[in-house]
């Protein structure tokens, strides 16, 4: 037989080695589908699952010892493909960079790039010729690739986000929350008005779509794409709207789309179901498009 340490590795080069950082609902829900949907499995297997709390990781018994990870530094030992980060924006900060010159690293959080210094610090890793890719899901924003392609070409003049949601399903900071206080069930409250950057420090586990947003439409970026958050009682859904706004045409106006995405979720819950199946979809897509960024 071939050495231990290697044997999947080695004994079936057609699969792609995934190695999951954070081992919350979202990790373990990936987990889950690879070890057992056979749909999954036959294209991707698990190299490591790593969380910051050791002992969630350590304690489950539905994981095969072999691929709990203690230590992160040691990542290389296992020999991934594509490093999966739904932890938080820290591990990027202090891992982003090492995972990327080893193999495809596919971002789950990208608030991450809300912080100047980890944009800057990704985007200069990202763009090295000898650099793997860098994946962003897509994830609940609708028309990722169309907004990055007007960016591209500088035809985007306007981007705005808005996201609804029932208060529980907020997972925001105390100053954001402060406002819900004495407000009437009845109605919409606006929590947040303004550029992505600031919310993003503000509520960083909700605004996933907003800040892909801002890498979508580079050319607005974190400073100039707008973005609302509303908590609304009535809601059983979480609902995104993205407008965009294009060149305009002398005489006739300007070019604009409109989507409304409805998520239907219990109350409570930070992530729709829809949102799971496709960040999972977006990361068998991974892969083979070499060095930058890349939405998927």
């Amino acid at each position: 037989g071939i050495n231990a340490e290697y044997g999947s590795h080695m004994s079936d080069k057609m699969k792609k080695r995934v190695g999951i950082v954070g081992y919350g609902n979202t990790g373990k829900y990936l987990v889950h589908e690879i070890l057992s949907n056979p749909k999954v499995s036959s294209q991707l297997e698990l190299a490591f699952v790593w969380n910051r709390t050791t002992s969630v990781v350590v304690q489950d018994k539905t994981l095969p010892s072999e691929l709990k990870l203690e230590n992160l530094d040691d990542f290389t030992r296992t020999k991934p493909d594509i490093i999966v980060e739904v932890a938080h924006p820290d591990v990027t900060r202090k891992y982003g960079v090492r995972f990327l010159k080893y193999c495809d690293f596919y971002l789950g959080s990208p608030t991450a790039f809300a912080e100047e210094d980890i944009e800057k610090m990704m985007y200069a890793a990202a763009q090295e010729p000898d650099s793997h890719g860098l994946y962003i899901p897509a994830g609940a924003l609708w028309g990722a690739l169309d907004i990055k392609k007007m960016a591209d070409n500088g035809s985007l003049k306007g981007l705005t986000v808005t996201m609804k949601k029932h208060p529980d399903s907020l997972k925001v900071s105390q100053i954001l929350l402060d406002k819900l206080k004495d407000q009437p069930k009845d109605k919409e409250i606006i929590l947040y008005e303004g550029n992505v950057r600031e919310l993003c420090k503000l509520a960083p586990n909700n605004v996933n779509t907003m800040a892909c947003a801002a890498l979508a439409g580079h050319n607005l970026g974190f400073a100039k794409t707008k973005v609302r958050l509303i908590a609304d009682s009535r809601l059983t859904a979480h609902i995104i709207e993205v407008e965009i706004v294009g060149p305009e045409t002398e005489g006739l106006g300007t070019f604009s789309v409109k989507v409304t995405r409805s998520n239907p979720a219990p109350i409570g819950d930070v992530t729709g179901k829809a949102t799971y199946a496709s960040f999972l979809s977006s990361l068998l897509r991974v892969g083979g498009q070499g060095n930058g960024f890349h939405f998927c």
